[in-house]
């Protein structure tokens, strides 16, 4: 064998390698969506409103829902729950209460991202109206109360009877859309400051 047939061999596995790589790095997403699954963690939650259809309320059961708070990286928001557990029976709708306060010198956007954890208990999770589904502006300097309403459906598994929501709050000021064209968000935000 020569060399420049032994060159041409270790060329073309590189070349295999790396088209390896890229494609095991495009499979990341889906392969991790499927190990949340099967492990149960990180569910993800639907990013819209649910309907509270009047359903039987379960009181036989009871369901402890704990809240989880955290800021991303650089977010200098102070976020905490108003409730930090509460039990709650499947069917009943129940609210609880979120505080921010916008200690930084600039206005800010915010984006919460909510996950829940066993992931199965997610899609039984239905939320009629969350701060989670609109971006948050918060003037500085100011602060307020986010609600969050919801009941845990009837047919959840009898074996979940604890499961925990968390939320990230995100900046998203820099990705928000061009606000000069549109309404001042910290307008409303001003309002809500004196809650």
């Amino acid at each position: 064998m020569t060399q420049a047939s032994a060159n041409n061999k270790m060329v073309v596995k590189l070349i295999a390698i790396v088209i390896g790589m890229f494609g095991f790095g495009f499979a990341l997403v889906p392969l991790y969506d499927v190990f949340c699954d099967i492990a149960g963690i990180n569910g993800k939650t639907e990013g819209i409103a649910a309907v509270y259809q009047s359903v039987e309320i379960d009181e036989s059961r009871e369901v402890t829902v704990e809240f989880i708070t955290r800021t991303n990286t650089g977010m200098p928001w102070e976020f905490r729950a108003e409730t930090k557990r509460i039990k709650v029976h499947p069917g009943e709708l129940n609210t609880v209460s979120f505080y921010v306060r916008n200690p930084a010198s600039s206005n800010i956007i915010a984006q919460a991202i909510p996950s829940v954890s066993p992931g199965t208990a997610a899609i039984y999770l239905n939320k009629t109206e969350c701060f989670c589904f609109n971006q948050q502006p918060l003037q500085a300097g100011a602060e307020a109360y986010m609600p969050m309403q919801f009941y845990v459906d009837p047919q959840l598994p009898e074996e979940i009877t604890f499961f925990t929501l968390q939320y990230t709050l995100y900046d998203v000021t820099a990705r928000a859309s061009d606000l000069t064209t549109k309404p001042n968000p910290f307008m409303e935000s001003s309002a809500q400051s004196g809650e």
